[in-house]
């Protein structure tokens, strides 16, 4: 008992032998507090997508990601965006009941909210320096990964990307990537009833090459 007396320290143990002390924890430590899921992560397996400023009247220039911190990822030589750098963002503008006044509208939508080239002009260069992007510019494509006929947002960093040509591109022919057309069959589908807009959102936000597959579209 005396050994394991003198281990206690001096101050402590006159406070054990005192009567009127309080019940003393030896040894312990307070309980860590139970860490909860993020804010607006989704149940399931999918991750949240990003809510942008949506369709601005003037918009600004946006500070894109470190050069050289961004690198594409290939998938049968086709490019995919970095999705640390460009996991995607919608539009808060653009949602499941107001699709017939938006993204579906007879007349279009995007015209009217796309950014001016005076912006994404000096962006692309911006986020060309990102991705250490060598290649000619006027073959790559500054690119919303969630595009804007579906409620991407117009000008949130986290959705625009240098994409380089496909394979097999003619140099010197201009932008035509195979993105393009899985957009618009999403597009479709979605004004259709077909999908819902959060899946398509999803699906070419995770893997644009495989989304028309994800959903049953192809």
């Amino acid at each position: 008992m005396r050994s394991a007396l003198r281990t206690v320290p001096p101050l402590l143990l006159s406070c054990l032998l005192l009567a009127g002390c309080s019940s003393v924890s030896l040894g312990t430590s307070a309980p860590s507090e139970t860490q909860s899921p993020p804010t607006g992560a989704p149940a399931g397996s999918g991750r949240a997508i990003a809510v942008g400023a949506g369709p601005q009247k003037h918009y600004t220039v946006q500070k894109q990601p470190a050069a050289r911190s961004c690198h594409y990822r290939y998938l049968k030589g086709e490019p995919l965006e970095d999705p640390t750098c460009t996991p995607g963002a919608i539009s808060p503008a653009v949602t499941q009941t107001n699709l017939a006044s938006t993204i579906c509208r007879k007349g279009g939508y995007t015209s009217g909210i796309r950014p001016s080239t005076y912006v994404t002009g000096k962006e692309k260069k911006l986020n060309a320096a990102s991705y250490g992007f060598t290649g000619r510019m006027a073959d790559a494509e500054y690119d919303h990964l969630i595009s804007l006929q579906l409620g991407g947002d117009p000008n949130d960093y986290r959705n625009l990307w240098v994409e380089p040509a496909d394979p097999g591109h003619r140099k010197g022919s201009g932008v035509n990537n195979a993105k393009d057309p899985v957009e618009t069959k999403l597009h479709t589908a979605v004004c259709k009833g077909t999908v819902t807009l959060a899946a398509a959102q999803q699906a070419i936000a995770t893997d644009w090459t495989t989304a028309l597959n994800t959903l049953h579209l192809s």
